[in-house]
Order: C-alpha cells, then sequence, then structure tokens
C-alpha cells in the first residue's frame, strides 16, 4: 500500500487531469521501450501475471525422485511448472530450477535445468542426476527445489521447494505436484541468492517539484574482498545511460578499508518524468588501488530490469514523491563502461 497523505491529496486533486496523463505515459513508456514483443509460441494463459503485483501464488513444480542404492544415485526428473509469477515487465519470466542438496555448499551439490524463454508454463522434461548419494545422506539430507528467473545479470527467485530424502522408498519413483514457496530461512553458506560480490541498499524518488530522480546511495553489505588485507577501499559509480556525453556520471566518496562501507550520499538527475521511463541506471563498485581500480560488482536498473530491480524502478516512477528504499545483489557478471 502506498502513502497516501493529505499533501498528496492535495497534489492529486489539483492536477488530477494531467496525473492521469502522466501515468498512461510511464505505463506507454514501460510498455514502448521495455521488452519487445514475444518471440516463438507463447501460450494464451502465459500472459496472466503482473510484476507490479507481489501477492498471489508463485506456481506449482511438477517433479518425480527415484533413488537407487545400488548405484548410489539419486535421480531426479523436472517435468514442468504451472502459473509461475511474473519477473518481467513483458508479464512473463525465463525460468530454470536449480537442485542444491543441503547441508552442503559445495557447487558440486548445485544441478540445474536448461533455461525455457518467456513462460510462465514452462516444460523441462529433464532428468538430472546426483551421484555418489549414500544410504546415510537418504536419511540426513534434504533436496531443496528453486525456481529461478534467468536474467542477463544474474537471477531472481521465484519459488521453491523442499523434499527430505527419507521420505523416499529405495528403487521407488515418488511423484511430485507442489505449490511453490517463498524463500524458506536457511543457513548463509546454503543460500541459493548469496552472492559472493554483496549487496547495495539504495533509494530511489522521483521529485516532481524538481523534475529530478534522487539516487540515494545508502550503503553495501559484504562486499568481495579486492586486497590482500582482506578490505576493499570501495566507492560506488553512477551512470544514467543511454547518455552520449557522459554527463550523468557521478560516484561516490571512496571508504577504506572496509566490506560494509556507509555512504548516505544522493544524486540528481534532472529528467523529464516519462524520459526516465527510456532510461537505465546503472551502478558499479569499485576497489580503489593504486594504478588500475578493480571492479567488484554492479546492477542496473530499468524497464529491462527483473524482478526486484524491475520493482523498484516502476515503483519510483509510477509514485512520485517517495522515496523507495530496497537492498540488490551485485552481479560479478556486469560488464560496466568505464
Amino acid at each position: 500500500m502506498h502513502p497516501t497523505d493529505n499533501n498528496q491529496h492535495a497534489r492529486l486533486s489539483m492536477s488530477s487531469s494531467s496525473k492521469k496523463v502522466e501515468e498512461v505515459d510511464i505505463e506507454a513508456a514501460f510498455t514502448k521501450y521495455g521488452h519487445t514483443g514475444h518471440s516463438g509460441n507463447i501460450d494464451a494463459d502465459d500472459h496472466n501475471s503482473s510484476f507490479d503485483d507481489d501477492e498471489g501464488l508463485l506456481g506449482y513444480l511438477e517433479f518425480s525422485l527415484l533413488y537407487d542404492p545400488v548405484s548410489q544415485a539419486l535421480q531426479c526428473f523436472i517435468d514442468k511448472a504451472k502459473g509461475l509469477k511474473a519477473m518481467d515487465s513483458n508479464g512473463l519470466s525465463d525460468p530454470y530450477v536449480k537442485l542444491h542438496l543441503l547441508p552442503g555448499a559445495k557447487k558440486s551439490n548445485k544441478l540445474r535445468t536448461k533455461t525455457i524463454h518467456k513462460t510462465l508454463n514452462p516444460q523441462w522434461n529433464e532428468t538430472l542426476t546426483y551421484h555418489g548419494v549414500s544410504g546415510e545422506d537418504m536419511l540426513k539430507k534434504t533436496l531443496r527445489l528453486a525456481v529461478l528467473d534467468e536474467d542477463a545479470f544474474g537471477f531472481d527467485f521465484i519459488g521453491e521447494t523442499r523434499v527430505p530424502l527419507n521420505k523416499l522408498q529405495e528403487n521407488h519413483r515418488k511423484q511430485f505436484n507442489v505449490c511453490l514457496e517463498h524463500q524458506l530461512p536457511s543457513e548463509k553458506e546454503d543460500d541459493l541468492m548469496e552472492s559472493d560480490r554483496g549487496k547495495i541498499l539504495l533509494s530511489l524518488k522521483y521529485s516532481t517539484s524538481k523534475q529530478a530522480l534522487i539516487v540515494g546511495i545508502v550503503r553495501c553489505s559484504a562486499l568481495a574482498a579486492m586486497d590482500s588485507n582482506g578490505f576493499s577501499d570501495p566507492y560506488v559509480k553512477l551512470y544514467l545511460k543511454p547518455d552520449k556525453d557522459k554527463k550523468s556520471k557521478f560516484k561516490t566518496v571512496v571508504k577504506k578499508k572496509t566490506l560494509n562501507p556507509e555512504y548516505h550520499e544522493e544524486f540528481t538527475y534532472h529528467i523529464k518524468h516519462t524520459e526516465v521511463a527510456k532510461k537505465t541506471l546503472e551502478l558499479t563498485v569499485w576497489d580503489r588501488d593504486i594504478g588500475k581500480n578493480d571492479f567488484i560488482g554492479g546492477v542496473q536498473l530499468g524497464i529491462n530490469s527483473k524482478g526486484e530491480r524491475l520493482k523498484h524502478w516502476f515503483d519510483a516512477l509510477k509514485y512520485p514523491d517517495q522515496k523507495y528504499e530496497r537492498w540488490h545483489i551485485l552481479s560479478a557478471e556486469l560488464i560496466p563502461e568505464v
């Protein structure tokens, strides 16, 4: 629910007609400059969810499990999912399933399916096999299945389910059709969404009086150590692109010897409300060094973002004059413009 105080009521009543036009323009801009159409054959019921909706079901996952004690192999047949939550501005997602044997944080414990693009009803029909699973493992371990949305700059969490392996009978295939749940509490080293690059706390606000987008860099947490002393000297660079003249580049101060820097700095971009929807905000975190600075991680927010990044960007534009603050995971895959 968004704030509706007296000041906002006054602003809305004074310019209700222009406000309606502005909202239509923002919606149109998201449609026009966001993801372009659908490719391939998309079912009509694929396009049945909104990225502006935080409520409702996350979707259903169908799979089966078979344990062979002789070969010590756990076969995981990932069949399909139905009614997944949309993570993209086109009302769709790019889902895949990631499997993780708990407890255990080694990469060998994690398997994943292929990605099915632009759908809320993916069909994988894949078998993923864990080898070397002992009888003791079957008594103690739990299989976690997480449905994730693939992103060029990382991934977003859609939903998960967990199966204690002691529920399985040897040489008997067990079928599952489960309702996905929100991310469950887990140990840090077991977290599928844990980033080894760290996170950034960012605030966004569009000021109608200033006709400006105000970006706040609050703090970073658990940044990757880039120096031999186990720390970094981090600073954050901001870039609102496209920007041919590169006048939109800003950067914070450098914080010495820390992986959890506090900034509390704000940067102002004077730009028309409807023009912001055509832009992408790129944030990159760097380690200040003698000579060449080291890239730690980055994140992009815009109409081509996904999940929480898209929601954050959309809220700031759809509901101006309100500050929205959210954590975002830094990605090592983001290639910044130097």
